[in-house]
């Protein structure tokens, strides 16, 4: 990204002359649609979760029945998190994830240290929202990818249907282009975003 300084009635003016890493809007298009799927992927996460909404949240396994808002929401004290740590992870780091959020078995049931599930439920949702803006892709980005390794390394470092592709490696890989295509620009807030003061000279809040 280049910068051009000028003065306008004395004050002085950056305009923002961006070698679109991008070149055609057929492109454009895509980068955006992958941003948003990928920021709707993590809000998703955050709502259904948050708030019971039938899908990974408030459902019967046994049955299928579905509890709205029910007491597995996060909102009415379920926790987001303690049924992937206590019974999804798998292979060599389960034990070291398990310690490092606090996972134990009590007489109630078992638990996780409240602040992993508010680390899990926050960064599900600032990382869908910035996504889907196009704001702080970047940091988004990074963000979604720390996430989605740790899920592969707890949950699928060796995947059940195909040995070798996974697909938290795929969307690892988007979020990547989403990076390098700087496509918080397409169709989002990000030629906005990136022209104020305090995040021109930091590429890292793009």
């Amino acid at each position: 990204m280049r910068t051009i300084d000028r003065t306008t009635e004395g004050i002085p003016v950056i305009e923002l002359m961006d070698a679109e890493p991008v070149p055609t809007r057929g492109l454009h298009r895509v980068f955006g649609f992958l941003r948003v799927a990928m920021g709707w992927t993590f809000l998703w996460a955050f709502l259904d979760k948050a708030f019971g909404l039938g899908f990974a949240t408030g459902r019967d396994a046994e049955t299928g029945v579905i509890t709205f808002f029910g007491s597995d929401a996060w909102i009415h004290g379920g926790s987001p998190t303690v049924g992937a740590v206590g019974f999804a992870l798998k292979g060599p780091f389960a034990h070291t994830m398990q310690t490092i959020t606090g996972y134990q078995m009590t007489q109630t049931g078992p638990q996780v240290a409240a602040w992993f599930d508010w680390l899990y439920m926050g960064s599900m949702l600032a990382i869908g929202i910035a996504l889907i803006l196009g704001i702080g892709t970047r940091l988004a980005a990074a963000g979604g990818i720390l996430w989605l390794a740790t899920f592969y390394l707890g949950t699928a470092i060796w995947p059940d249907n195909n040995p070798i592709l996974d697909d938290h490696i795929v969307e690892i890989a988007v979020l990547v282009g989403i990076v390098l295509a700087n496509a918080g620009r397409y169709y989002g807030l990000g030629k906005a975003w990136q022209r104020l003061g305090f995040v021109r000279n930091r590429r890292y809040l793009y």
